[in-house]
């Protein structure tokens, strides 16, 4: 175990701070050996510098460019630069709702991924309010950044923030990078930037990627205040009574309920992406429900026993 491990650790992200170079970005696919689509015109030109448009699969963080207009006559759109990735929620959605444990809180803060242990479900989709966990590759697998998990066990870094030249991200135990996010801020409002803000230190019960917005949390696109979806509450309040064989079922249920509301997430419900599922993913699923019934009836028998 690394000192990284160890305490609740978090990444500073200083958007005055970021000139757009998408080093991270790179370095995120090379140390994760994310592909690239390949073929003739793969990303389209969409009129913008950001690319991909957004997460997918194979793209774990992807830079934001938005443009911000400005009061300087000399210059009069200024480039509000932002992040796009897993923000590792302290609350997080996706591991309320994820019936097979392949979503998991580390000690450090981390929202780990067990790919083995994923079932295609998708309800951690629509439970997380930053629209994050995606598809990889062919098999329904989902995917999002792990923070380089395999690098802080080692007490390495994570792949963006050693590759980041301007000194745009930081990372070290969460009260530090949130009081030096609160520093930049006040330099910044003191250089003119009256809306700048930390951000990410009380959304869904305290966030372990921090970001200095500049202009703003709108003007970067974030969500200010976010909190898990109706789904993952829903689907927690049967938990602490009920064990794990119940709480999936009620996860299951609430992911039905919402979606017979007609919430839609990429223009799929749950019962859409149900008919998808592959014989394999049906047997894996309940293969896993099964274990969770005999560790639950496992658990009861040795509280009964006391």
């Amino acid at each position: 175990m690394s000192i990284y491990t160890r305490k609740e650790m978090a990444m500073l992200y200083d958007a005055s701070k970021c000139t757009g170079c998408k080093g991270c970005q790179v370095a995120c696919k090379q140390w994760n050996v994310l592909y690239s689509d390949l073929g003739m015109n793969a990303f389209p030109f969409s009129g913008s510098y950001q690319n991909p448009q957004d997460l997918n699969g194979s793209n774990r963080l992807v830079m934001t460019f938005k443009e911000k207009k400005s009061d300087n006559q000399l210059r009069p759109v200024e480039w509000a630069f932002g992040r796009r990735s897993c923000f590792h929620c302290t609350n997080a959605g996706c591991v309320t709702v994820c019936p097979t444990g392949c979503l998991k809180y580390e000690e450090n803060g981390v929202v780990s991924v067990s790919p083995e242990k994923c079932i295609g479900c998708r309800y951690c989709e629509m439970a997380c309010p930053f629209d994050v966990p995606r598809y990889y590759g062919d098999e329904p697998k989902i995917d999002k950044c792990t923070m380089c998990w395999d690098r802080l066990e080692n007490g390495m870094l994570p792949a963006c923030v050693k590759t980041c030249q301007p000194g745009a991200l930081h990372f070290g135990p969460r009260d530090e990078m949130i009081k030096l996010g609160k520093e930049r801020v006040e330099f910044l409002k003191s250089r003119g930037y009256d809306k700048a803000e930390l951000y990410g230190e009380n959304e869904c019960g305290g966030l372990h990627i921090l970001q200095v917005c500049k202009f703003g949390a709108e003007a970067q696109g974030l969500v200010k205040g976010a909190q898990p979806s109706p789904l993952a509450t829903l689907s927690k309040l049967a938990q602490p009574g009920a064990g794990l064989a119940a709480a999936a079922t009620v996860a299951g249920l609430a992911v039905s309920f919402v979606a017979a509301l007609g919430y839609r997430r990429r223009k799929m419900t749950i019962e859409e992406a149900k008919e998808h599922w592959t014989p394999a993913q049906r047997k894996r699923g309940e293969e896993y429900l099964r274990e969770a019934k005999k560790e639950a009836a496992e658990q009861e028998r040795r509280e009964n026993a006391e």
